[in-house]
């Protein structure tokens, strides 16, 4: 059995959820969602503000799915209750960032901005000021989203315009990631 499949989901109080069919429809204060459930394997059923993931047999593609499908529509709920976020710290002199709407513009010292559109669900907000840490200006941008499956794809879509540098750590990065930092070159005597 597994160990997270068989964990019930608890339902926050503003929060509603059907099975109909496949697909289980979440709907909160923060917006509303669709999770597409497996085509076998796994069933959902609501008791009251609980949902429980039980499997259909005990094959092995229904054993595989039964924790996944638990996990996903664990997400779904929470996401739809209180939602997700991601920090991100933009790291250098002249960097900047600025949300115009649904789209992100960064200056990340290439000779031209980089424009990033937001993907649907997912706000952006940044800093108002930058703080300095080591030396270097950062700025933080914050991802909002229901979704955390989109806004995890986001925040690496935001990284992978300027990964951070092992050396002075310039580029952007996640708040809660640790650089390796190298030393540099030394002279010769």
């Amino acid at each position: 059995m597994s160990r997270i499949g068989k964990l019930p989901v608890k339902l926050a109080d503003k929060t509603k959820a059907t099975v109909s069919g496949r697909q289980v429809s979440f709907e909160g204060p923060k917006g509303k969602m669709v999770v597409q459930l497996p085509a076998k394997g796994v069933k959902v059923t609501v008791k009251g503000n609980e949902m429980v993931v039980e499997r259909e047999d005990e094959s092995r593609e229904a054993r595989s799915l039964h924790g996944l499908t638990r996990t996903l529509l664990a997400n779904a709920a929470k996401g739809v209750s209180t939602g997700f976020e991601r920090r991100l710290d933009i790291r250098g002199v002249g960097f900047r960032a600025e949300v115009k709407g649904k789209t992100v513009n960064l200056s990340l010292g290439y000779s031209h901005p980089v424009v990033f559109n937001l993907p649907e669900g997912v706000t952006a907000e940044v800093d108002k000021a930058p703080r300095t840490e080591d030396g270097l200006p950062t700025l933080g941008l914050t991802l909002r989203s229901a979704d955390k499956e989109a806004l995890g794809a986001a925040a690496v879509k935001i990284r992978a315009l300027r990964p951070p540098e092992p050396y002075k750590g310039k580029g952007i990065k996640y708040s809660t990631e640790k650089i390796r930092r190298k030393e540099g070159k030394t002279g010769t005597t």
